[in-house]
Protein backbone atom coordinates (compact mmCIF):
# COMPACT_ATOMS: atom_id res chain seq x y z
CA UNK A 1 0.00 0.00 0.00
CA UNK A 2 1.33 3.50 -0.85
CA UNK A 3 1.74 6.67 1.64
CA UNK A 4 1.30 10.28 0.92
CA UNK A 5 2.48 13.62 1.31
CA UNK A 6 2.36 16.98 0.53
CA UNK A 7 6.03 18.93 0.57
CA UNK A 8 5.34 22.68 1.77
CA UNK A 9 7.75 25.09 -0.01
CA UNK A 10 8.00 28.05 -0.94
CA UNK A 11 10.21 31.98 -0.06
CA UNK A 12 10.16 32.74 3.54
CA UNK A 13 6.80 34.82 4.54
CA UNK A 14 4.78 33.41 1.92
CA UNK A 15 2.17 31.36 4.51
CA UNK A 16 3.76 28.01 4.48
CA UNK A 17 3.34 27.70 8.26
CA UNK A 18 0.07 29.30 8.46
CA UNK A 19 -1.49 27.05 5.47
CA UNK A 20 -0.18 24.13 7.31
CA UNK A 21 -1.80 24.88 10.68
CA UNK A 22 -4.97 25.87 9.15
CA UNK A 23 -4.91 22.61 6.53
CA UNK A 24 -4.72 20.81 10.18
CA UNK A 25 -7.81 22.03 11.47
CA UNK A 26 -9.59 21.30 8.47
CA UNK A 27 -8.95 17.83 8.75
CA UNK A 28 -9.42 17.68 12.34
CA UNK A 29 -12.97 19.50 11.31
CA UNK A 30 -13.55 16.58 8.63
CA UNK A 31 -12.29 13.91 10.68
CA UNK A 32 -10.00 13.07 8.67
CA UNK A 33 -6.21 12.38 9.75
CA UNK A 34 -3.02 13.46 8.91
CA UNK A 35 0.42 14.34 10.38
CA UNK A 36 2.69 17.14 11.01
CA UNK A 37 6.10 17.18 10.23
CA UNK A 38 8.23 20.79 10.87
CA UNK A 39 11.68 20.42 8.45
CA UNK A 40 12.72 24.26 9.13
CA UNK A 41 15.87 23.98 11.34
CA UNK A 42 15.08 27.92 11.48
CA UNK A 43 11.43 27.92 12.85
CA UNK A 44 10.56 29.93 15.72
CA UNK A 45 6.97 29.54 15.73
CA UNK A 46 4.27 27.97 13.81
CA UNK A 47 0.35 27.42 15.08
CA UNK A 48 0.22 23.74 15.23
CA UNK A 49 1.88 20.53 16.88
CA UNK A 50 4.23 18.47 14.74
CA UNK A 51 4.58 14.94 15.16
CA UNK A 52 8.29 15.10 13.86
CA UNK A 53 10.06 17.98 14.23
CA UNK A 54 13.86 18.58 12.44
CA UNK A 55 14.93 20.55 15.24
CA UNK A 56 15.26 17.58 17.84
CA UNK A 57 17.65 16.34 15.35
CA UNK A 58 19.73 20.10 14.23
CA UNK A 59 18.16 23.39 14.80
CA UNK A 60 20.12 26.92 12.98
CA UNK A 61 20.22 28.03 16.49
CA UNK A 62 22.77 24.98 17.51
CA UNK A 63 24.88 25.83 14.21
CA UNK A 64 25.22 29.86 14.78
CA UNK A 65 26.04 29.04 18.30
CA UNK A 66 28.75 26.17 17.74
CA UNK A 67 32.09 27.85 18.60
CA UNK A 68 33.65 25.63 16.03
CA UNK A 69 35.31 27.37 12.50
CA UNK A 70 34.59 25.11 10.07
CA UNK A 71 30.64 25.73 10.25
CA UNK A 72 30.50 29.50 10.51
CA UNK A 73 28.67 29.60 7.68
CA UNK A 74 25.65 32.78 8.24
CA UNK A 75 22.26 32.04 8.63
CA UNK A 76 21.39 31.10 4.63
CA UNK A 77 24.50 28.89 4.90
CA UNK A 78 23.76 27.70 8.12
CA UNK A 79 20.26 26.74 7.12
CA UNK A 80 21.71 24.56 4.31
CA UNK A 81 24.28 22.81 6.69
CA UNK A 82 21.34 21.96 9.02
CA UNK A 83 19.09 20.16 5.85
CA UNK A 84 22.85 17.96 4.37
CA UNK A 85 22.81 16.97 7.91
CA UNK A 86 19.07 15.85 7.52
CA UNK A 87 19.81 13.90 4.31
CA UNK A 88 22.87 12.41 6.26
CA UNK A 89 20.56 10.90 8.90
CA UNK A 90 17.83 10.04 7.21
CA UNK A 91 17.15 6.94 9.11
CA UNK A 92 16.27 9.46 12.13
CA UNK A 93 13.39 10.44 9.82
CA UNK A 94 12.71 6.90 8.95
CA UNK A 95 12.72 5.88 12.46
CA UNK A 96 10.41 9.25 13.11
CA UNK A 97 8.10 9.07 10.22
CA UNK A 98 6.91 4.80 11.30
CA UNK A 99 5.90 2.05 8.91
CA UNK A 100 2.01 2.68 8.71
CA UNK A 101 0.40 1.99 5.14
CA UNK A 102 -2.02 4.36 4.18
CA UNK A 103 -1.13 7.14 6.40
CA UNK A 104 -0.98 10.75 5.12
CA UNK A 105 2.17 13.30 5.90
CA UNK A 106 2.36 17.14 5.33
CA UNK A 107 5.96 18.20 5.42
CA UNK A 108 6.27 21.91 6.35
CA UNK A 109 10.05 23.00 4.89
CA UNK A 110 11.94 25.63 4.91
CA UNK A 111 11.89 28.99 2.89
CA UNK A 112 15.29 29.24 1.12
CA UNK A 113 14.64 28.82 -2.15
CA UNK A 114 17.58 28.14 -3.36
CA UNK A 115 16.97 24.52 -2.07
CA UNK A 116 14.37 23.61 -4.60
CA UNK A 117 15.75 25.51 -7.22
CA UNK A 118 19.63 25.30 -7.39
CA UNK A 119 20.78 22.67 -4.52
CA UNK A 120 20.57 18.92 -4.56
CA UNK A 121 18.96 18.73 -1.08
CA UNK A 122 15.01 18.20 -1.08
CA UNK A 123 15.58 16.85 -4.58
CA UNK A 124 17.95 14.05 -2.76
CA UNK A 125 14.95 14.26 0.06
CA UNK A 126 11.69 13.73 -2.17
CA UNK A 127 13.47 10.47 -4.05
CA UNK A 128 14.03 9.33 -0.72
CA UNK A 129 10.38 9.23 -0.05
CA UNK A 130 9.17 8.39 -3.27
CA UNK A 131 11.99 5.37 -3.93
CA UNK A 132 13.01 4.17 -0.18
CA UNK A 133 9.67 4.56 1.68
CA UNK A 134 6.78 4.15 -0.98
CA UNK A 135 5.50 8.01 -0.89
CA UNK A 136 3.31 9.63 -3.33
CA UNK A 137 4.55 13.26 -3.29
CA UNK A 138 3.10 16.63 -4.20
CA UNK A 139 4.85 20.04 -3.98
CA UNK A 140 2.61 22.56 -2.89
CA UNK A 141 4.22 25.55 -3.65
CA UNK A 142 3.29 28.71 -1.75
CA UNK A 143 3.64 32.56 -3.09
CA UNK A 144 2.30 35.73 -1.27
CA UNK A 145 -0.67 36.86 -3.52
CA UNK A 146 1.09 40.29 -3.15
CA UNK A 147 3.32 39.23 -6.28
CA UNK A 148 1.06 39.90 -8.82
CA UNK A 149 1.30 43.57 -8.20
CA UNK A 150 4.58 44.07 -9.30
CA UNK A 151 5.08 42.38 -12.89
CA UNK A 152 8.69 41.48 -12.58
CA UNK A 153 7.84 39.61 -8.67
CA UNK A 154 5.57 37.72 -10.73
CA UNK A 155 7.90 36.54 -13.66
CA UNK A 156 10.27 36.01 -10.71
CA UNK A 157 7.99 33.99 -8.77
CA UNK A 158 6.63 31.98 -12.04
CA UNK A 159 10.51 30.98 -12.70
CA UNK A 160 11.45 30.28 -9.56
CA UNK A 161 8.69 27.60 -9.24
CA UNK A 162 9.74 26.07 -13.08
CA UNK A 163 13.29 25.86 -12.08
CA UNK A 164 11.97 24.27 -9.03
CA UNK A 165 9.78 21.79 -11.13
CA UNK A 166 12.14 20.59 -13.15
CA UNK A 167 14.33 19.83 -9.94
CA UNK A 168 11.74 17.76 -7.90
CA UNK A 169 10.56 15.98 -10.67
CA UNK A 170 6.80 15.40 -8.83
CA UNK A 171 3.43 16.60 -9.15
CA UNK A 172 3.18 19.77 -8.27
CA UNK A 173 0.39 22.34 -7.58
CA UNK A 174 1.23 26.56 -6.90
CA UNK A 175 -0.76 28.46 -4.67
CA UNK A 176 -1.24 32.19 -4.46
CA UNK A 177 -1.47 32.52 -0.70
CA UNK A 178 -3.12 35.33 1.41
CA UNK A 179 -5.70 36.12 -0.97
CA UNK A 180 -8.02 37.53 2.10
CA UNK A 181 -5.66 39.87 2.78
CA UNK A 182 -5.93 41.92 -0.71
CA UNK A 183 -8.88 44.31 -1.96
CA UNK A 184 -11.34 43.89 -3.94
CA UNK A 185 -9.71 45.89 -6.53
CA UNK A 186 -7.03 43.20 -6.17
CA UNK A 187 -9.12 40.30 -6.60
CA UNK A 188 -10.77 41.17 -9.71
CA UNK A 189 -7.24 41.31 -10.82
CA UNK A 190 -6.36 37.75 -9.61
CA UNK A 191 -8.06 35.62 -11.88
CA UNK A 192 -5.75 37.24 -14.73
CA UNK A 193 -3.18 35.53 -13.23
CA UNK A 194 -4.25 32.05 -12.96
CA UNK A 195 -4.51 30.73 -16.13
CA UNK A 196 -1.19 29.17 -17.36
CA UNK A 197 -0.98 30.54 -20.29
CA UNK A 198 -2.87 33.85 -20.99
CA UNK A 199 -1.46 35.08 -17.76
CA UNK A 200 1.84 35.30 -19.23
CA UNK A 201 0.83 36.21 -22.25
CA UNK A 202 -1.35 39.58 -21.37
CA UNK A 203 2.02 39.86 -18.93
CA UNK A 204 4.08 40.55 -22.16
CA UNK A 205 1.22 42.96 -23.88
CA UNK A 206 1.47 44.91 -20.50
CA UNK A 207 4.81 44.99 -20.39
CA UNK A 208 4.96 46.43 -24.01
CA UNK A 209 2.40 48.56 -23.45
CA UNK A 210 4.20 49.85 -20.00
CA UNK A 211 7.57 50.40 -22.21
CA UNK A 212 5.89 52.11 -24.70
CA UNK A 213 4.47 54.55 -22.20
CA UNK A 214 7.39 55.22 -20.30
CA UNK A 215 5.63 53.97 -17.42
CA UNK A 216 8.17 50.92 -16.74
CA UNK A 217 10.87 51.37 -14.04
CA UNK A 218 14.30 51.45 -15.34
CA UNK A 219 15.21 48.47 -14.61
CA UNK A 220 12.31 46.63 -17.13
CA UNK A 221 13.36 49.16 -19.58
CA UNK A 222 17.01 48.17 -19.33
CA UNK A 223 16.22 44.33 -19.45
CA UNK A 224 13.13 44.73 -22.24
CA UNK A 225 14.42 41.56 -24.04
CA UNK A 226 15.62 39.40 -21.18
CA UNK A 227 11.65 39.64 -19.95
CA UNK A 228 10.42 39.09 -22.78
CA UNK A 229 12.56 36.06 -23.36
CA UNK A 230 11.69 34.58 -19.55
CA UNK A 231 7.92 35.17 -20.49
CA UNK A 232 8.49 33.38 -23.53
CA UNK A 233 10.25 30.56 -22.02
CA UNK A 234 7.33 30.06 -19.18
CA UNK A 235 4.97 30.15 -22.02
CA UNK A 236 6.83 27.04 -24.12
CA UNK A 237 6.71 25.05 -21.31
CA UNK A 238 3.00 25.90 -20.11
CA UNK A 239 3.15 24.62 -16.75
CA UNK A 240 2.85 27.30 -15.00
CA UNK A 241 -0.63 27.83 -13.19
CA UNK A 242 -1.55 29.25 -10.01
CA UNK A 243 -4.70 28.09 -7.83
CA UNK A 244 -5.62 30.46 -4.72
CA UNK A 245 -6.02 30.05 -1.15
CA UNK A 246 -8.29 32.22 0.51
CA UNK A 247 -8.58 31.50 4.11
CA UNK A 248 -12.14 33.87 4.38
CA UNK A 249 -13.67 31.94 1.71
CA UNK A 250 -14.96 28.34 4.00
CA UNK A 251 -14.22 25.97 1.02
CA UNK A 252 -10.98 27.41 -0.55
CA UNK A 253 -8.43 24.82 1.80
CA UNK A 254 -11.32 22.25 1.58
CA UNK A 255 -10.98 22.39 -2.65
CA UNK A 256 -7.37 22.89 -2.56
CA UNK A 257 -6.69 19.60 -0.39
CA UNK A 258 -9.40 17.70 -2.83
CA UNK A 259 -6.92 19.23 -5.74
CA UNK A 260 -3.69 18.09 -4.29
CA UNK A 261 -5.27 14.34 -3.13
CA UNK A 262 -5.91 14.28 -7.09
CA UNK A 263 -2.48 14.34 -7.89
CA UNK A 264 -1.05 11.69 -5.98
CA UNK A 265 -4.23 9.42 -6.43
CA UNK A 266 -4.96 9.55 -2.69
CA UNK A 267 -7.82 7.30 -1.53
CA UNK A 268 -7.58 5.02 -4.47
CA UNK A 269 -6.19 2.29 -2.66
CA UNK A 270 -8.07 2.67 0.28
CA UNK A 271 -11.23 -0.22 1.18
CA UNK A 272 -14.91 1.26 0.06
CA UNK A 273 -17.53 1.49 3.32
CA UNK A 274 -20.63 0.43 2.60
CA UNK A 275 -23.19 2.80 4.44
CA UNK A 276 -26.06 0.69 3.71
CA UNK A 277 -24.82 -2.99 4.33
CA UNK A 278 -27.09 -5.61 3.78
CA UNK A 279 -29.40 -6.84 6.50
CA UNK A 280 -28.47 -9.97 8.19
CA UNK A 281 -30.40 -12.97 6.19
CA UNK A 282 -31.92 -10.21 3.73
Amino acid sequence: MSRYCQVVIGPAGSGKSTYCSNLMRHCEDISRRINMANLDPAAEYFDYTPDVDVRELISLEDVLDDEDESVKFGPNGGLVFCMEFLIENLDWLESQLGEDDDDYWVFDCPGQIELYTHLDVMKTFVDHLQNQLNFRCCAVCLFDVQCITDNAKFIGGSMASLSAMAKLEVPFVNVLSKVDLIDDDQKEKLSNYLDVMESHQDLVQELSSEHKSGGANVFMKKHEKLTTALVGLLDNYGLVGFHTLDMSQEGSIGELLVLIDSQIQYGEDLDVKDSFPDDEGG
